[in-house]
């Protein structure tokens, strides 16, 4: 991969571009914290070459998103499970919505 290539994914949301220190800074959490997250499977970093952790920004939304359950006195493990059923819920509405889209435009047009 070149120096282009890279620069170019740091756009993408899944390219894994932050260590475990920078993205536990961010969140202000510490490394424990994401390491319980990846621990209960809410998340699962990729790992350099060298066998690092490395996180994506869709990634360390999901872990703000737990940090804040957590904040709020929700379990390490429930705070996980409330995302993915969040998760599973939304992906199930946009399933419904294309379905719903799908049957309007098949449907024939009601007569006057």
């Amino acid at each position: 991969m070149t120096a282009d290539d890279s620069f170019g994914r740091l756009d993408d949301d899944d390219y894994p571009a932050y260590t475990m220190g920078r993205a536990a800074e961010m969140l202000g959490t510490t490394q424990g914290f994401l390491r319980a997250i990846g621990e209960a499977r809410l998340i699962t970093p990729l790992r350099s070459e060298g066998g690092h952790r490395r996180y994506s920004r869709y990634q360390l939304r999901i872990a703000a998103r737990a940090r804040e359950l957590v904040d709020q006195g929700t379990p390490i493990e429930a705070a996980c499970r409330i995302i993915i059923l969040e998760d599973q819920l939304e992906e199930a509405q946009r399933i419904n919505a294309e379905y719903r889209r799908a049957a309007e435009s098949a449907a024939p047009p009601a007569s006057a």
